[in-house]
């Protein structure tokens, strides 16, 4: 990967890249309110999980292989990507977080650069999740496929631990020990998301999708999942 794609990269993951990851908590907000988060090793656990069994890696899957159709031109495969990740949630509020996500960056990254086969999708289909979005921008602008996975996998766990560090509330010291303790999930899930197709894809975090919904008539809310 050249200076330029490295650079173009750094930015789309910068937290200064208008997607509104800071808005979301992927259910965490009422796993902290009822005490099944409550410290740094309870958030690592979830986010863990997550990483290993659930979204994390249905994400990196799905990113994968929106990443090998767009390098190859083939826009039938990528409709049906996109078409499996917008029917891959569990609740409204983690589908509304994909989608808008995606919907974010893609206007952003239409405005800075075009990129023809996100024009073709957005046109395609209302709604396009967030995995699909990036592996097709980083096609467009020239980032490998394992280092924009591993980028996309670091940041998924990452707004968690910020997340977390806000809700619990955690120090910043404890939220990048979260994040160092994370390392290996990251990279375990890293691996498992390249190998594994959509056919064999299933998640087994049932609390995250109960603390999901139970999230959407939550009576305080600061996140909107």
């Amino acid at each position: 990967m050249d200076s330029a794609a490295l650079y173009r990269l750094l930015t789309w993951f910068s937290p200064s890249f208008p997607v509104g990851a800071y808005s979301y908590s992927h259910g965490l907000e009422f796993a902290v309110a009822e005490g099944l988060v409550e410290d740094r090793e309870s958030l690592t656990g979830w986010i863990r999980a997550l990483l290993m069994h659930g979204s994390g890696l249905v994400d990196g899957a799905l990113f994968s292989a929106a990443w090998r159709a767009a390098s190859v031109g083939d826009i039938a495969a990528l409709r049906n990507v996109a078409e499996f990740a917008s029917a891959f949630r569990g609740t409204g509020e983690l589908a509304l977080e994909s989608t808008a996500q995606g919907e974010a960056f893609s206007v952003m990254a239409q405005a800075i650069g075009k990129v023809p086969m996100l024009s073709q999708l957005a046109k395609d289909q209302r709604g396009v999740a967030y995995p699909v979005v990036v592996g097709v921008a980083c096609v467009a602008g020239g980032i490998p496929l394992d280092a924009g996975l591993a980028a996309y996998l670091h940041a998924f766990a990452a707004n968690l631990i910020s997340a977390g560090v806000r809700l619990i509330p955690l120090g910043q010291v404890d939220g990048q020990r979260g994040i160092l303790a994370l390392e290996p999930y990251v990279l375990s899930s890293f691996k498992r998301a390249l190998e594994t197709s959509l056919d064999a894809l299933g998640t087994a975090t049932p609390m995250v999708e109960w603390a999901s919904m139970k999230h959407e008539t939550q009576h305080t809310r600061l996140f909107r999942s």
